[in-house]
Protein backbone atom coordinates (compact mmCIF):
# COMPACT_ATOMS: atom_id res chain seq x y z
CA UNK A 1 0.00 0.00 0.00
CA UNK A 2 1.62 3.27 -1.16
CA UNK A 3 0.28 6.51 0.32
CA UNK A 4 1.66 10.00 -0.21
CA UNK A 5 2.14 12.64 2.49
CA UNK A 6 -0.84 14.48 0.91
CA UNK A 7 -2.95 11.32 1.39
CA UNK A 8 -1.94 11.17 5.04
CA UNK A 9 -2.78 14.81 5.69
CA UNK A 10 -6.17 14.39 4.00
CA UNK A 11 -6.76 11.39 6.23
CA UNK A 12 -6.00 13.44 9.31
CA UNK A 13 -8.59 16.03 8.36
CA UNK A 14 -11.24 13.33 8.08
CA UNK A 15 -10.89 12.09 11.64
CA UNK A 16 -13.80 12.98 13.89
CA UNK A 17 -13.43 14.36 17.39
CA UNK A 18 -13.68 12.07 20.40
CA UNK A 19 -17.37 11.51 21.21
CA UNK A 20 -18.77 11.68 24.69
CA UNK A 21 -19.99 8.56 26.43
CA UNK A 22 -23.69 7.78 26.11
CA UNK A 23 -25.74 8.03 29.28
CA UNK A 24 -28.53 5.61 30.11
CA UNK A 25 -31.81 6.96 31.46
CA UNK A 26 -30.63 6.18 34.98
CA UNK A 27 -27.60 8.43 34.56
CA UNK A 28 -25.20 5.49 34.23
CA UNK A 29 -22.42 6.17 31.74
CA UNK A 30 -22.49 3.51 29.03
CA UNK A 31 -19.40 2.10 27.32
CA UNK A 32 -20.65 0.32 24.20
CA UNK A 33 -18.36 -1.70 21.94
CA UNK A 34 -19.94 -2.19 18.54
CA UNK A 35 -19.27 -2.76 14.87
CA UNK A 36 -18.94 0.43 12.87
CA UNK A 37 -17.22 1.97 9.87
CA UNK A 38 -14.35 4.37 10.38
CA UNK A 39 -12.27 6.30 7.85
CA UNK A 40 -8.79 5.06 8.75
CA UNK A 41 -7.35 5.65 5.29
CA UNK A 42 -7.70 8.92 3.33
CA UNK A 43 -11.10 9.64 1.80
CA UNK A 44 -10.13 8.17 -1.59
CA UNK A 45 -10.13 4.76 0.12
CA UNK A 46 -13.10 2.84 1.54
CA UNK A 47 -13.95 3.19 5.23
CA UNK A 48 -12.72 0.31 7.37
CA UNK A 49 -15.03 -2.05 9.26
CA UNK A 50 -13.86 -1.79 12.87
CA UNK A 51 -15.04 -2.66 16.36
CA UNK A 52 -14.96 0.48 18.47
CA UNK A 53 -16.07 1.88 21.80
CA UNK A 54 -18.49 4.39 20.33
CA UNK A 55 -17.62 5.98 17.00
CA UNK A 56 -13.90 6.73 17.32
CA UNK A 57 -10.51 5.17 17.58
CA UNK A 58 -9.17 5.34 20.15
CA UNK A 59 -12.34 5.11 22.24
CA UNK A 60 -13.65 8.01 24.32
CA UNK A 61 -11.05 9.30 26.76
CA UNK A 62 -11.82 8.71 30.42
CA UNK A 63 -10.35 11.43 32.61
CA UNK A 64 -10.79 11.53 36.39
CA UNK A 65 -9.08 13.02 39.44
CA UNK A 66 -6.77 10.87 41.53
CA UNK A 67 -8.83 8.94 44.06
CA UNK A 68 -12.08 9.33 42.10
CA UNK A 69 -14.38 6.43 41.31
CA UNK A 70 -14.76 5.25 37.72
CA UNK A 71 -18.17 3.78 36.87
CA UNK A 72 -19.02 2.45 33.42
CA UNK A 73 -21.72 0.07 32.24
CA UNK A 74 -20.40 -2.17 29.50
CA UNK A 75 -23.19 -2.82 26.98
CA UNK A 76 -21.97 -5.45 24.54
CA UNK A 77 -23.25 -4.78 21.02
CA UNK A 78 -20.63 -7.03 19.41
CA UNK A 79 -21.17 -10.46 17.85
CA UNK A 80 -18.60 -11.86 20.33
CA UNK A 81 -18.37 -11.93 24.10
CA UNK A 82 -16.09 -9.25 25.50
CA UNK A 83 -14.76 -7.61 28.68
CA UNK A 84 -12.78 -4.50 29.65
CA UNK A 85 -9.38 -4.46 31.38
CA UNK A 86 -8.32 -1.19 33.02
CA UNK A 87 -4.63 -1.47 32.29
CA UNK A 88 -2.20 -0.37 35.00
CA UNK A 89 -4.81 0.50 37.63
CA UNK A 90 -4.42 -1.10 41.08
CA UNK A 91 -7.99 -2.20 40.91
CA UNK A 92 -10.39 -4.39 42.89
CA UNK A 93 -9.81 -7.91 41.57
CA UNK A 94 -13.45 -8.41 40.53
CA UNK A 95 -13.17 -5.34 38.26
CA UNK A 96 -9.97 -6.40 36.43
CA UNK A 97 -11.82 -7.70 33.38
CA UNK A 98 -10.08 -11.04 32.74
CA UNK A 99 -12.52 -13.75 31.61
CA UNK A 100 -11.87 -17.08 33.25
CA UNK A 101 -9.97 -15.52 36.12
CA UNK A 102 -11.85 -12.51 37.54
CA UNK A 103 -15.20 -12.51 35.68
CA UNK A 104 -17.21 -14.25 33.00
CA UNK A 105 -16.98 -12.78 29.53
CA UNK A 106 -19.94 -10.54 28.75
CA UNK A 107 -22.08 -12.20 26.09
CA UNK A 108 -23.52 -10.29 23.11
CA UNK A 109 -26.47 -8.22 24.26
CA UNK A 110 -25.49 -8.49 27.92
CA UNK A 111 -24.11 -5.85 30.32
CA UNK A 112 -21.55 -5.62 33.12
CA UNK A 113 -21.10 -2.75 35.58
CA UNK A 114 -17.51 -1.73 36.31
CA UNK A 115 -16.93 0.38 39.41
CA UNK A 116 -13.54 1.07 40.95
CA UNK A 117 -11.39 3.77 42.51
CA UNK A 118 -8.38 5.07 40.56
CA UNK A 119 -5.77 5.33 43.34
CA UNK A 120 -2.75 6.40 41.28
CA UNK A 121 -2.35 9.46 39.10
CA UNK A 122 -0.90 8.80 35.66
CA UNK A 123 -1.42 7.67 32.10
CA UNK A 124 -3.35 4.41 31.77
CA UNK A 125 -5.64 2.82 29.21
CA UNK A 126 -8.54 0.43 28.82
CA UNK A 127 -8.95 -2.37 26.29
CA UNK A 128 -10.81 -5.56 25.56
CA UNK A 129 -9.45 -8.63 27.36
CA UNK A 130 -11.51 -11.33 25.65
CA UNK A 131 -10.25 -12.71 22.35
CA UNK A 132 -8.00 -9.70 22.66
CA UNK A 133 -5.76 -10.42 19.68
CA UNK A 134 -8.79 -9.86 17.48
CA UNK A 135 -10.71 -7.33 19.53
CA UNK A 136 -7.81 -4.98 20.26
CA UNK A 137 -6.64 -5.29 16.64
CA UNK A 138 -10.15 -4.26 15.56
CA UNK A 139 -9.91 -1.08 17.68
CA UNK A 140 -11.28 -1.78 21.16
CA UNK A 141 -9.11 0.46 23.34
CA UNK A 142 -8.94 3.99 24.71
CA UNK A 143 -7.05 6.27 27.10
CA UNK A 144 -7.68 6.44 30.84
CA UNK A 145 -6.10 9.53 32.42
CA UNK A 146 -5.94 10.01 36.20
CA UNK A 147 -5.00 13.60 36.98
CA UNK A 148 -2.62 14.62 39.77
CA UNK A 149 -3.94 16.76 42.57
CA UNK A 150 -0.90 18.98 41.97
CA UNK A 151 -0.51 19.07 38.19
CA UNK A 152 2.80 20.03 36.51
CA UNK A 153 3.24 23.51 35.10
CA UNK A 154 2.72 23.12 31.35
CA UNK A 155 1.05 25.18 28.63
CA UNK A 156 -0.74 22.27 27.00
CA UNK A 157 -1.22 18.52 27.11
CA UNK A 158 -1.67 15.94 24.37
CA UNK A 159 -2.70 12.30 24.76
CA UNK A 160 -1.19 10.35 21.85
CA UNK A 161 -2.43 6.78 21.43
CA UNK A 162 -0.19 4.89 19.00
CA UNK A 163 -1.57 1.98 17.03
CA UNK A 164 -1.13 -0.11 13.92
CA UNK A 165 -3.56 -1.86 11.62
CA UNK A 166 -3.08 -4.82 9.30
CA UNK A 167 -5.03 -3.65 6.26
CA UNK A 168 -5.81 -5.19 2.89
CA UNK A 169 -5.78 -3.11 -0.29
CA UNK A 170 -9.53 -2.55 0.05
CA UNK A 171 -9.00 -0.81 3.40
CA UNK A 172 -10.38 -3.70 5.45
CA UNK A 173 -8.59 -5.50 8.25
CA UNK A 174 -6.91 -8.78 7.47
CA UNK A 175 -9.28 -11.28 9.05
CA UNK A 176 -6.80 -14.00 10.02
CA UNK A 177 -6.47 -13.21 13.72
CA UNK A 178 -5.21 -16.72 14.53
CA UNK A 179 -2.40 -16.80 11.96
CA UNK A 180 0.14 -19.47 12.86
CA UNK A 181 2.93 -17.31 11.54
CA UNK A 182 1.96 -14.35 13.72
CA UNK A 183 1.42 -16.51 16.79
CA UNK A 184 4.78 -18.26 16.41
CA UNK A 185 6.85 -15.23 15.36
CA UNK A 186 6.68 -11.60 16.50
CA UNK A 187 2.89 -11.24 16.64
CA UNK A 188 0.33 -9.39 14.55
CA UNK A 189 2.21 -6.36 13.21
CA UNK A 190 0.24 -3.84 11.19
CA UNK A 191 1.18 -2.16 7.92
CA UNK A 192 -0.63 1.11 8.62
CA UNK A 193 0.46 3.12 11.66
CA UNK A 194 -1.61 5.79 13.36
CA UNK A 195 -1.66 8.31 16.19
CA UNK A 196 -5.12 8.90 17.63
CA UNK A 197 -6.62 7.06 14.67
CA UNK A 198 -4.85 8.98 11.90
CA UNK A 199 -1.60 8.47 10.03
CA UNK A 200 -1.14 12.23 9.76
CA UNK A 201 -1.73 13.58 13.27
CA UNK A 202 -1.07 17.34 13.11
CA UNK A 203 -1.16 19.54 16.20
CA UNK A 204 -0.49 23.21 16.81
CA UNK A 205 2.31 24.50 19.00
CA UNK A 206 4.17 27.71 19.80
CA UNK A 207 7.89 28.24 20.07
CA UNK A 208 9.04 27.77 23.71
CA UNK A 209 5.69 26.19 24.60
CA UNK A 210 6.00 23.53 27.31
CA UNK A 211 3.80 20.52 26.57
CA UNK A 212 2.99 17.30 28.35
CA UNK A 213 2.84 14.35 25.98
CA UNK A 214 1.13 11.21 27.25
CA UNK A 215 2.14 8.36 24.91
CA UNK A 216 0.27 5.04 24.94
CA UNK A 217 1.21 2.02 22.81
CA UNK A 218 -2.10 0.40 21.89
CA UNK A 219 -0.65 -1.93 19.23
CA UNK A 220 -1.00 -5.68 19.66
CA UNK A 221 2.67 -6.46 18.94
CA UNK A 222 4.65 -3.51 17.59
CA UNK A 223 7.51 -2.02 19.62
CA UNK A 224 7.78 1.72 18.93
CA UNK A 225 11.18 3.41 19.03
CA UNK A 226 10.52 7.14 19.36
CA UNK A 227 12.53 10.35 19.36
CA UNK A 228 12.10 14.12 19.21
CA UNK A 229 12.89 16.67 16.52
CA UNK A 230 12.41 20.37 17.17
CA UNK A 231 11.58 19.49 20.76
CA UNK A 232 13.64 19.18 23.95
CA UNK A 233 12.21 16.77 26.45
CA UNK A 234 12.31 14.87 29.72
CA UNK A 235 10.78 11.55 30.72
CA UNK A 236 8.68 12.17 33.84
CA UNK A 237 6.69 8.93 34.18
CA UNK A 238 6.69 5.34 32.91
CA UNK A 239 3.53 3.23 32.82
CA UNK A 240 1.78 5.99 34.75
CA UNK A 241 4.24 5.94 37.65
CA UNK A 242 6.31 9.12 38.21
CA UNK A 243 10.09 8.98 38.14
CA UNK A 244 11.88 10.26 41.23
CA UNK A 245 13.44 12.90 39.02
CA UNK A 246 12.85 13.77 35.34
CA UNK A 247 15.36 12.21 32.96
CA UNK A 248 16.51 14.20 29.90
CA UNK A 249 15.55 12.45 26.70
CA UNK A 250 18.90 12.38 24.92
CA UNK A 251 18.24 9.33 22.73
CA UNK A 252 15.24 7.25 21.71
CA UNK A 253 12.55 5.95 24.04
CA UNK A 254 11.34 2.38 23.50
CA UNK A 255 7.64 1.75 23.98
CA UNK A 256 6.57 -1.90 23.98
CA UNK A 257 2.93 -2.94 23.55
CA UNK A 258 0.84 -1.67 26.51
CA UNK A 259 3.63 0.55 27.86
CA UNK A 260 3.16 4.28 28.40
CA UNK A 261 5.54 7.18 28.81
CA UNK A 262 4.88 10.75 29.94
CA UNK A 263 7.15 13.40 28.44
CA UNK A 264 7.40 17.07 29.22
CA UNK A 265 8.82 18.84 26.17
CA UNK A 266 9.75 22.36 25.19
CA UNK A 267 9.26 23.47 21.60
CA UNK A 268 12.63 24.57 20.20
CA UNK A 269 11.63 24.77 16.51
CA UNK A 270 11.28 28.20 15.00
CA UNK A 271 7.90 29.72 14.19
CA UNK A 272 6.78 28.60 10.74
CA UNK A 273 8.68 25.32 11.08
CA UNK A 274 7.49 21.93 12.27
CA UNK A 275 8.48 19.83 15.24
CA UNK A 276 7.98 16.08 15.39
CA UNK A 277 7.53 13.06 17.53
CA UNK A 278 9.45 10.69 15.27
CA UNK A 279 9.33 6.93 14.88
CA UNK A 280 12.60 5.18 14.09
CA UNK A 281 12.12 2.58 11.35
CA UNK A 282 15.48 1.02 10.65
CA UNK A 283 17.65 3.82 9.32
CA UNK A 284 14.71 6.17 8.75
CA UNK A 285 12.93 8.62 11.05
CA UNK A 286 9.23 9.02 10.22
CA UNK A 287 6.81 11.56 11.68
CA UNK A 288 4.52 9.86 14.18
CA UNK A 289 2.98 13.22 15.11
CA UNK A 290 3.63 16.68 13.69
CA UNK A 291 3.51 19.98 15.58
CA UNK A 292 3.06 23.07 13.40
CA UNK A 293 4.86 25.92 15.17
CA UNK A 294 3.37 29.41 15.01
CA UNK A 295 3.95 32.29 17.42
CA UNK A 296 5.68 32.14 20.80
CA UNK A 297 4.63 31.13 24.28
CA UNK A 298 4.21 33.94 26.80
CA UNK A 299 6.75 32.32 29.14
CA UNK A 300 10.12 30.92 28.09
CA UNK A 301 11.17 28.07 30.38
CA UNK A 302 14.75 26.88 30.48
CA UNK A 303 14.93 24.87 33.67
CA UNK A 304 14.09 21.17 33.78
CA UNK A 305 10.58 20.39 35.01
CA UNK A 306 9.97 19.34 38.59
CA UNK A 307 9.19 15.72 39.36
CA UNK A 308 5.54 14.68 39.34
CA UNK A 309 3.97 13.99 42.74
CA UNK A 310 4.74 10.37 43.71
CA UNK A 311 2.06 7.72 43.91
CA UNK A 312 2.00 6.01 47.28
CA UNK A 313 2.78 2.31 47.03
CA UNK A 314 4.14 -0.04 49.70
CA UNK A 315 7.93 -0.11 49.79
CA UNK A 316 9.75 -3.28 48.84
CA UNK A 317 10.94 -5.41 51.71
CA UNK A 318 14.39 -6.96 51.95
CA UNK A 319 15.43 -8.32 48.57
CA UNK A 320 17.74 -10.78 50.31
CA UNK A 321 14.77 -12.27 52.16
CA UNK A 322 12.26 -12.00 49.32
CA UNK A 323 10.44 -15.03 47.93
CA UNK A 324 12.23 -16.07 44.73
CA UNK A 325 10.38 -17.38 41.70
CA UNK A 326 11.66 -18.25 38.23
CA UNK A 327 9.83 -18.00 34.92
CA UNK A 328 11.30 -19.70 31.85
CA UNK A 329 9.89 -18.67 28.46
CA UNK A 330 10.25 -21.24 25.70
CA UNK A 331 8.92 -21.89 22.23
CA UNK A 332 8.09 -19.99 19.10
CA UNK A 333 9.67 -20.28 15.69
CA UNK A 334 13.37 -21.09 15.77
CA UNK A 335 13.05 -22.04 19.44
CA UNK A 336 14.15 -25.16 21.27
CA UNK A 337 10.88 -26.24 22.88
CA UNK A 338 10.52 -30.02 22.49
CA UNK A 339 7.35 -30.63 24.52
CA UNK A 340 5.10 -29.01 27.13
CA UNK A 341 1.99 -29.63 29.20
CA UNK A 342 -1.22 -28.41 27.54
CA UNK A 343 -4.69 -29.05 28.97
CA UNK A 344 -3.17 -31.45 31.47
CA UNK A 345 -1.38 -33.59 28.87
CA UNK A 346 2.24 -33.63 27.76
CA UNK A 347 2.43 -32.89 24.05
CA UNK A 348 5.27 -32.64 21.60
CA UNK A 349 5.96 -29.31 19.95
CA UNK A 350 4.54 -30.72 16.72
CA UNK A 351 1.32 -31.59 18.52
CA UNK A 352 1.19 -28.13 20.07
CA UNK A 353 1.53 -26.59 16.61
CA UNK A 354 -1.53 -28.56 15.51
CA UNK A 355 -3.41 -26.87 18.37
CA UNK A 356 -2.02 -23.47 17.28
CA UNK A 357 -0.06 -23.23 20.54
CA UNK A 358 3.61 -22.25 20.40
CA UNK A 359 4.84 -20.93 23.76
CA UNK A 360 5.33 -22.29 27.26
CA UNK A 361 6.06 -20.86 30.70
CA UNK A 362 7.98 -23.30 32.90
CA UNK A 363 7.02 -26.15 30.60
CA UNK A 364 3.25 -25.43 30.58
CA UNK A 365 1.07 -23.80 27.95
CA UNK A 366 -1.61 -21.34 29.07
CA UNK A 367 -3.18 -20.94 32.49
CA UNK A 368 -2.24 -23.58 35.04
CA UNK A 369 -4.21 -25.04 37.94
CA UNK A 370 -1.71 -23.66 40.45
CA UNK A 371 -0.47 -20.05 40.44
CA UNK A 372 3.09 -19.13 39.54
CA UNK A 373 3.19 -17.09 42.76
CA UNK A 374 1.11 -17.71 45.87
CA UNK A 375 1.96 -14.81 48.19
CA UNK A 376 0.46 -13.27 51.27
CA UNK A 377 -0.31 -9.56 51.52
CA UNK A 378 2.87 -7.61 52.22
CA UNK A 379 5.21 -10.33 50.94
CA UNK A 380 8.08 -9.21 48.70
CA UNK A 381 8.58 -11.36 45.60
CA UNK A 382 11.57 -11.52 43.25
CA UNK A 383 10.73 -12.95 39.85
CA UNK A 384 13.53 -13.92 37.47
CA UNK A 385 12.35 -13.99 33.84
CA UNK A 386 14.48 -15.90 31.35
CA UNK A 387 13.51 -15.49 27.71
CA UNK A 388 14.87 -18.60 25.99
CA UNK A 389 13.28 -17.59 22.67
CA UNK A 390 14.49 -15.42 19.81
CA UNK A 391 11.63 -12.91 20.09
CA UNK A 392 10.97 -10.07 22.56
CA UNK A 393 8.03 -10.33 24.96
CA UNK A 394 6.28 -7.47 26.77
CA UNK A 395 5.29 -8.99 30.12
CA UNK A 396 2.41 -7.30 31.95
CA UNK A 397 1.48 -7.87 35.59
CA UNK A 398 -2.11 -7.11 36.55
CA UNK A 399 -3.07 -5.56 39.88
CA UNK A 400 0.29 -4.33 41.17
CA UNK A 401 3.44 -2.61 40.00
CA UNK A 402 7.03 -3.79 40.11
CA UNK A 403 10.60 -2.56 39.90
CA UNK A 404 13.36 -4.15 37.88
CA UNK A 405 16.25 -5.50 39.93
CA UNK A 406 19.21 -4.24 37.95
CA UNK A 407 22.82 -5.39 37.97
CA UNK A 408 24.36 -4.82 41.38
CA UNK A 409 20.96 -4.81 43.08
CA UNK A 410 19.87 -1.31 42.07
CA UNK A 411 16.16 -0.88 41.49
CA UNK A 412 14.64 0.54 38.33
CA UNK A 413 11.53 2.73 38.10
CA UNK A 414 8.06 1.44 38.94
CA UNK A 415 6.30 -0.18 35.96
CA UNK A 416 3.56 -2.64 35.06
CA UNK A 417 4.98 -3.94 31.76
CA UNK A 418 8.58 -4.97 31.01
CA UNK A 419 10.09 -5.75 27.61
CA UNK A 420 12.31 -8.85 27.76
CA UNK A 421 14.42 -9.28 24.63
CA UNK A 422 15.24 -12.62 23.05
CA UNK A 423 17.84 -14.70 24.94
CA UNK A 424 17.73 -12.20 27.81
CA UNK A 425 17.20 -12.66 31.55
CA UNK A 426 15.70 -9.87 33.65
CA UNK A 427 14.43 -9.76 37.19
CA UNK A 428 11.58 -7.84 38.77
CA UNK A 429 10.52 -7.36 42.40
CA UNK A 430 7.15 -6.37 43.80
CA UNK A 431 5.16 -6.27 47.01
CA UNK A 432 2.08 -8.48 46.93
CA UNK A 433 -0.18 -5.60 47.90
CA UNK A 434 -3.50 -6.22 46.16
CA UNK A 435 -5.51 -9.35 47.07
CA UNK A 436 -6.89 -11.60 44.36
CA UNK A 437 -5.92 -13.70 41.37
CA UNK A 438 -3.90 -11.69 38.87
CA UNK A 439 -2.90 -12.41 35.28
CA UNK A 440 0.75 -12.23 34.18
CA UNK A 441 1.10 -12.47 30.42
CA UNK A 442 2.82 -11.37 27.25
CA UNK A 443 1.19 -8.28 25.74
CA UNK A 444 2.21 -9.35 22.27
CA UNK A 445 -1.38 -10.55 22.23
CA UNK A 446 -0.88 -13.31 19.65
CA UNK A 447 1.70 -14.78 22.02
CA UNK A 448 -0.75 -14.64 24.92
CA UNK A 449 -3.33 -16.54 22.88
CA UNK A 450 -0.68 -19.09 21.88
CA UNK A 451 0.32 -19.99 25.44
CA UNK A 452 2.13 -17.09 27.11
CA UNK A 453 0.00 -16.49 30.19
CA UNK A 454 0.07 -17.49 33.82
CA UNK A 455 -1.33 -16.11 37.06
CA UNK A 456 -0.46 -15.08 40.59
CA UNK A 457 -2.45 -15.26 43.79
CA UNK A 458 -2.23 -12.65 46.56
CA UNK A 459 -3.84 -13.86 49.76
CA UNK A 460 -5.51 -11.37 52.06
Amino acid sequence: MHLTRRDLIKGAAAVTAFPSFARAATGTIVLEPRQTKFQLLPEAYPASDLWLFGDSTPGPEIRVAQGARVERRLVNSLPQATSVHWHGIRIDNAMDGVPGLTQEAVAPGETFDYSFVAPDAGTYWYHSHNQSTEQVARGLYGALIVEENDAPEVDSEHVLVLGDWLLEQNGQLSGDFASRHERSHSGRTGNYLTTNGTAGEILEARRHERMRLRLINGATARVFELGLFGLEGWVVALDGMPLERPEPLTSQVVLAPAQRVDLIVDVTAQGGDEAYLVRIDGEQAVAQATFKVAGEASVTRRAAPAALPPNHEPALGSLAEATRVRLLMEGGAMGGLQAAIFNGERRTFRQLVQDNQFWAFNGEVGLTDEPLVNARIGETVRLEITNDTVFPHAMHLHGQHFREVEAGGDLGPMRDTILVSGRETREIAFVASNPGDWLFHCHMLSHQDAGMKTWMRVRA
